[in-house]
């Protein structure tokens, strides 16, 4: 009866446990894109330049414009670089986030870099987006008003994009959620969604229920052993 007792109150203390590991995967997100989106505003701060609001309908297109790539790292920049066309942001990217089309606003400057190996935030905004003067001037132009910043790797591995958008457009009125919400879009992730990141690497916590279960077979175990 005591070795019950004391398996049953092992299995509630660990209840509460698992409780607070999932209210904190709740609360708790560690986006590379809002990362790569504060690496840009205090890059801009640095040198006096105003910051940037971080929205997420035109972050949400900005994983689209990726995705428009299909993981074909060859054609972003260089010789062979491609662009999707213009016609996709209205047509394709939009719908696919949820995107009021009304909404879209002028798109001032864009970054895109890929690579097969994956770096952390800082290491892509100074390793992978900023390459020349042409970077710079894009990064501290005052057209700007609002940015949004994705990162996604392909099929969630090799090759990893990052990508970043800049729009002139008037804050709360502009890359505006049919409804007020994102479609999924997934795997990816994508700047100011205030949600856990999947699709570029492995970001997330350890799975609550993973470790609840695991430690219930631990102390199952300990129980017996009483």
């Amino acid at each position: 009866m005591a070795k019950t007792m004391t398996l049953w109150y092992l299995l509630l203390a660990l209840s509460f446990v698992y409780a607070a590991t999932a209210d904190t995967q709740i609360k708790v997100t560690n986006n590379p894109a809002d990362k790569l989106v504060a690496a840009i505003n205090e890059n801009r701060t640095a040198h006096k330049v105003s910051t940037l609001t971080d929205n997420p309908g035109l972050a949400c297109i900005a994983l689209q414009y990726i995705k428009a790539y299909q993981g074909d790292c060859n054609a972003v920049g260089g010789p062979d670089g491609k662009k999707p066309p213009e016609s996709q942001f209205a047509e394709v990217f939009a719908p696919n986030c949820g995107v009021e089309a009304s909404s879209l606003a002028p798109i001032t400057g864009r970054f895109l870099g890929c690579q097969t190996k994956y770096v952390h935030a800082p290491e892509a905004f100074s390793e992978i987006l900023i390459r020349n003067q042409k970077s710079l001037d894009i990064l501290y132009s005052k057209n700007h008003t609002q940015v949004g910043a994705a990162v996604t790797g392909t099929d969630g591995g090799s090759p990893y994009f990052w990508c970043v958008l800049f729009s002139s457009g008037k804050l709360n009125n502009t890359f505006t959620f049919e409804g007020g919400v994102a479609k999924i879009t997934k795997p990816g992730c994508f700047s100011g969604a205030n949600d856990e990141c999947s699709g570029a690497s492995d970001w997330s916590p350890p799975n609550g229920m993973w470790v609840f279960a695991t430690s219930v077979l631990i102390a199952t175990g300990f129980g017996l052993a009483l």
